[in-house]
């Protein structure tokens, strides 16, 4: 299968809503607009910092149909699957398919504290019922389980499991899917932004990125600047990155994406409740280094 495209920068769009928490469509076209001008290499739709646990699946659909209308394949749109049973996944992953996403990236079911003969049959369950390439999600600080290494290694014999998206923050893990993983068609994508180089580094071959949705040129020049050989300039860049990433502390997650895209002038509305947005003190924060990293506002 060939999956060359799933590289580069891939931000998790942040999904504007209205006043009854309904999917904003013309905001949310605008920052599809946005990213791919900063240079990303990929969207993902329906990611956790667009708050798919909050929308109904009538919305959920409207966000990723919007998505894949405004991209026009102009980069490859990827659909995020985080149901927790393996019958709604499958039900996501043909739904994908009927659109016409490039891929799907699969997130471990939550509450659940599945084995890992578990969520391998599921994984591969999912994964057979699709011919789009399966980007795994792994995240165990926000759920009960995780993939583990030899999970992994199963894993990627599956022909159309592509790569993982890798957010555990942990760079042992993260070095030894890559070890384990070398000689095979398979990518492991970075989920934490302040581990954008170090995974690079280690063999990696990009990241799912929040603050993409923020900065877009500022993250892309991280990928960039590494392919082209310049690690001092793709340090710098992570450097100048790390205290507008490390402020998501300020608000619940994920507020503070929102937070800061409402500041760059998007009409994103508030966050899904039960979160609300940041404080004044912490909005005046996000602002000032919104401002030290000069970054574009909307025109």
């Amino acid at each position: 299968m060939d999956a060359s495209f799933v590289k580069g920068v891939i931000p998790p769009i942040v999904t504007p809503i209205d006043d009854l928490e309904r999917v904003n469509e013309r905001p949310l076209r605008q920052i599809v607009d946005h990213v791919i001008a900063g240079g990303v290499h990929g969207i993902l739709s329906l990611g956790s910092n667009g708050e798919f646990y909050g929308l109904t699946r009538e919305e959920q659909e409207r966000a990723a149909a919007i998505t894949l209308d405004q991209a026009k394949g102009r980069v490859p749109v990827y659909i995020g699957i985080a149901e927790i049973t393996t019958r709604e996944c499958v039900r996501w992953a043909k739904w994908a398919e009927r659109h016409k996403a490039q891929a799907i990236s699969v997130l471990h079911p939550m509450f659940l504290s599945p084995s890992d003969e578990e969520l391998y049959r599921h994984f591969k369950t999912v994964a057979e019922a699709t011919s789009l390439p399966v980007l795994l999600y792994n995240n165990p600080d926000r759920m009960r389980c995780g993939i583990s290494a030899n999970l992994l290694d199963r894993l990627a014999d599956i022909p159309n499991i592509v790569g993982i998206k890798e957010s555990s923050g942990d760079m042992t893990l993260t070095a030894e899917f890559i070890r384990r993983t070398r000689g095979r068609d398979f990518k492991v994508i970075a989920g934490r932004d302040i581990l954008i180089l170090g995974t690079l580094v280690y063999g990696g071959a990009g990241a799912v990125a929040s603050s993409a949705n923020i900065v877009p040129r500022l993250v892309v020049e991280i990928y960039d600047k590494f392919m082209a050989g310049d690690l001092t300039g793709a340090l710098e860049a992570q450097y100048r990155l790390a205290p507008m990433r490390m402020a998501y502390s300020l608000g619940s997650f994920p507020v503070v994406t929102k937070d800061y895209m409402r500041l760059l002038g998007f009409e994103v509305g508030e966050p899904i409740r039960p979160n609300i947005r940041s404080n004044p003190d912490n909005m005046a924060k996000l602002k000032k280094l919104l401002d030290d990293l000069g970054a574009e506002r909307l025109a």
